[in-house]
């Protein structure tokens, strides 16, 4: 039994925050007017209906006036021509007119003070209802107004935190360009330095070969190297021959480099 009312609990506490998150106060307070327009037009009615009933009896008491005024003639002239029994009859129904006339005139009266009452608890009511819309209407509005500043905020919020991570991302992509950026200088470097070989250069030279390529100016310098090449094959051997002291081998090797240097120049010419 205790389980059952622990259970059933949960379950409306689980349901009424269900409706509270599922309620518009704004749908409520439109509802809620709405309402209060519907009894307001029943009052209205219940008014005018008394005042049908009024108006109805207002009209019968007339109309009874009316015949006892007839029948008040009648009387007269009954006894202006001696006919007192035309003139008792004419009496007697004036006089149960009279009573008739009394009650309708009781009711009207019962009905003019429930009018009233009716009319002025219309007022009444009307007053509230018109004191309810304008508080509904401010209600409303400032409930649009938080709704929205609530949302903004969570914009906001989401924005801030989608920028921390945009700035993250900023950061680590400045880091991997500038860790990019260090990484090439210092191959630029070690290629200029010849610790590198440039693999952009097809021909793998080295410094000296490419110290050799600056001076050259083009392919006439290759051809001219190449004949040199087949001519002065029997230099070096002699060079070699004569390699009994230090100085006899730079002396060769100062007449070796002025013979290239004289056809060289014969060569451009």
């Amino acid at each position: 039994m205790a389980l059952m009312k622990r259970f059933g609990m949960i379950f409306r506490s689980k349901a009424n925050a269900a409706l509270d998150r599922a309620e518009d106060p704004r749908e409520t307070l439109d509802y809620s007017y709405q309402r209060q327009l519907e009894l307001l037009s029943k009052v209205r009615r219940g008014v005018a209906d008394v005042a049908t009933s009024r108006k109805r009896v207002e009209l019968q008491v007339k109309q009874l006036e009316q015949q006892a005024d007839k029948l008040q003639s009648q009387a007269e002239k009954a006894i202006s021509v001696d006919r007192e029994d035309l003139a008792r009859e004419a009496l007697t129904r004036k006089s149960g007119l009279a009573q008739q006339i009394a009650d309708l005139q009781t009711q009207h009266a019962q009905l003019q003070g429930e009018e009233e009452k009716l009319t002025l608890a219309q007022q009444r009511l009307q007053a509230k209802v018109e004191s309810f819309r304008t508080r509904k209407e401010t209600i409303k509005a400032t409930y649009t107004a938080a709704e929205a500043q609530t949302r903004i905020g969570e914009a906001m919020s989401g924005i801030g935190e989608e920028m921390g991570d945009v700035g993250l991302a900023i950061q680590r992509a400045e880091d991997k360009t500038a860790n990019m950026q260090a990484r090439a200088g210092a191959i630029d470097e070690l290629i200029a330095s010849g610790a590198l070989d440039d693999v952009s250069n097809p021909n793998g030279s080295d410094d000296i070969s490419r110290e050799l390529e600056s001076l050259s100016s083009g392919s006439d310098v290759e051809a001219e190297l190449a004949r040199l090449k087949g001519g002065g094959s029997a230099a070096p051997q002699q060079l070699g021959a004569g390699s009994g002291s230090a100085g006899g081998a730079t002396d060769a090797l100062d007449a070796e480099l002025a013979q290239l240097k004289k056809q060289n120049e014969g060569g451009q010419a």
